[in-house]
């Protein structure tokens, strides 16, 4: 893999709909878009997840399920309509997980 494409980690904000803060107002969650192979290959969350090839759309729940192995929280274009160009990636392991 060359690199890892994201919208960023910090952002001071809410989560949407709520008076909650996101983990991102501390810098605690990333969101990853795409990612871009060694041969120049990319591959997007947003045309990838249902829409790509059927490699293409293995090669991101693998993705998605080894980050649920990894993270606390992980938020993907199943879990809502928020999430359908992204996967929120949250905090390190702990004693729970939380895997959409």
């Amino acid at each position: 893999m060359r690199s890892i494409e994201t919208f960023g980690s910090y952002s001071c904000r809410d989560v949407a709909g709520s008076g909650r803060r996101s983990a991102h107002a501390s810098a605690a969650a990333i969101d990853i878009s795409g990612f871009v192979l060694d041969g120049g290959r990319r591959i997007t969350v947003k045309s990838g997840w249902n829409g790509g090839t059927a490699e293409e759309r293995e090669f991101l729940r693998i993705v998605q399920r080894s980050a649920c192995k990894r993270f606390d929280t992980v938020l993907g274009p199943e879990y809502n309509s928020a999430h359908h160009d992204h996967l929120h990636l949250e905090g390190v392991i702990g004693t729970k997980s939380y895997c959409r």
